[in-house]
């Protein structure tokens, strides 16, 4: 396990929501992710888990679709759409923030976080589940030195310039771009979210990208004959970003 410097609580900060969300807070030992779905039976729609933690904003906000699993399962999209809007409000100009799919952010290059998807083990692919969780987290301040090049792949919001974007800030830009990108699915069908998250995809030469009806991701190459399908459920079961042992993003 790589050591790292002790976590500050920004627990006591305000954190100032849209109306329909319902804040609960947690101290920075909890996981937003696991608590978020232990209480979204009960807690329901709108409810976001928030930990206070200095280097990283961690949080998770509870869905309930009023569609059957396979095709609800796209919230994740509206999730990793706002997710990146977030952080474009607090970028410098020409600051590159990308998704490697489906799950990773990166900035310039450098991973910062991404997102994550919770729904119950008994939920049927045919219908409804009682909720989903949307997970998030973003790595705020570096606590490891990247310009000795131990971490190159890595990076963190205060090391690449994005002024005032620490964990409260962060959380509250998600929660109103989360609003924006469930307006546009309502308004427009998902097409307009999908359109907005493939336009954000890490970029690949001569390759054309669809999402299908029950969130996969269609890749065709230009010159090749064939379809190659990215299975969303199953992609999303083991977050790519996320170090379990540190319980934060990947150094």
């Amino acid at each position: 396990m790589i050591p790292t410097a002790p976590r500050r609580s920004s627990i006591q900060e305000p954190i100032n929501l849209p109306p329909p969300f319902t804040l609960v807070r947690l101290r920075e030992s909890r996981d937003a992710f696991a608590h978020a779905i232990d209480i979204a039976e009960e807690s329901g729609a709108g409810t976001l888990t928030y930990v206070g933690r200095f280097d990283v904003a961690e949080f998770a906000i509870v869905l309930e679709p009023g569609e059957p699993l396979r095709t609800a399962r796209r919230a994740f999209y509206a999730g990793m759409v706002a997710l990146t809007d977030a952080l474009r409000v607090y970028a410098p100009p020409n600051k590159d923030i990308a998704i490697n799919w489906p799950d990773a952010i990166r900035v310039d290059g450098g991973l910062v976080g991404g997102g994550r998807l919770g729904w119950p083990p008994s939920a049927k692919e045919d219908e409804p589940p009682r909720w989903l969780v949307f997970g998030g987290m973003i790595r705020t301040v570096a606590m490891t030195d990247r310009e000795a090049g131990v971490h190159p792949l890595a990076c963190a919001l205060d090391q690449e310039g994005f002024a005032d974007a620490g964990a409260v800030q962060v959380t509250e830009s998600f929660a109103r771009h989360l609003m924006r990108a469930l307006d546009v699915w309502q308004a427009e069908g998902f097409d307009g979210i999908a359109h907005e998250f493939l336009s954000r995809l890490v970029r690949e030469r001569q390759t054309s990208r669809l999402v299908d009806d029950n969130g996969d991701l269609l890749v065709r190459r230009i010159g090749i004959n064939r379809t190659d399908r990215c299975d969303l459920k199953r992609s999303l079961l083991l977050p790519s970003w996320l170090d379990p042992e540190l319980g934060g993003p990947r150094p």
